[in-house]
């Protein structure tokens, strides 16, 4: 375990360097990954004026799409796509580091690049966060940043099939979108939608962390959802491994 951590940080170092040549690209992507929660923002802040917690919501919803955002559609499928998966192989490691190096990478660079954005609108907007709820929804960020790469690393794998893997990950996305609490607070549901909203795993990689922060959930609530994201994890990880093992059999059984 203390070698793969070695390793693994030695990836996401070298990963962060090389990212720090095309730094503008990146200024580029965390504005665009901001856009939807700062839209969220302003509809909900106009659809509800004065309804507490909104504003603290999509601020901490902000900060959890920077810190989860995954690109393995780009990173993992490009290289199947380009030959590099046979070489990722032939390491004498697990395949999936170099991608999660990747991924950690540039999470890093996404916050680093939004905290500017972010100090900006907490002043704009006059949020205040509690510091018992911000370091309660820490473990439920960790929990989400790895419930959405393993949700996206399966579903890059489908590049070992199908040419439209891009497709793929982008209905994964699409889902989180509409049933993370991005396109509204699932808290916002309607009572008999909001227990399903709830479960899925979507609002575990996404807006369950910003529900705590905003302090909109009860104390049975936070312990049901971080049941929820473990329960995911567990199952979403599986899902993968058996993913990548039937995709490289395939791989191989194609020639490389």
């Amino acid at each position: 375990m203390r070698r793969l951590m070695r390793l693994l940080s030695a990836y996401v170092w070298r990963q962060f360097l090389e990212v720090m040549a095309w730094r503008e690209f990146v200024v580029t992507l965390t504005i665009n990954q901001a856009i939807t929660p700062l839209l969220g923002l302003a509809v909900w802040s106009a659809a509800l004026p004065g309804r507490s917690g909104i504003s603290t919501y999509y601020v901490a919803l902000l900060v959890v799409q920077l810190m989860t955002v995954s690109y393995e559609h780009h990173t993992l499928s490009n290289g199947i796509y380009a030959g590099e998966f046979s070489n990722d192989l032939l390491k004498p490691h697990a395949t999936v580091l170099p991608t999660l190096g990747m991924n950690v990478a540039m999470r890093i660079w996404h916050l680093l690049v939004g905290i500017p954005l972010i100090a900006a609108l907490v002043l704009v907007v006059g949020v205040s966060l509690d510091a018992r709820h911000s370091l309660l929804a820490v473990p439920a960020l960790v929990l989400a940043a790895a419930l959405r790469f393993v949700f996206t690393y399966a579903l890059a794998l489908s590049a070992l099939w199908t040419q439209q893997a891009h497709w793929v990950v982008g209905f994964g996305e699409t889902l989180i979108f509409l049933l993370g609490g991005s396109a509204a607070p699932i808290t916002l549901f309607p009572e008999g939608v909001r227990p399903l909203g709830a479960a899925l795993p979507f609002r575990a990689m996404l807006g369950f962390p910003a529900e705590i922060a905003s302090g909109s959930l009860s104390g049975a609530e936070v312990l049901a959802g971080y049941g929820w994201q473990v329960l995911w994890l567990g199952a979403l990880t599986a899902t993968a491994a058996v993913v990548w093992r039937s995709g490289v059999r395939r791989y191989t059984a194609v020639g490389g």
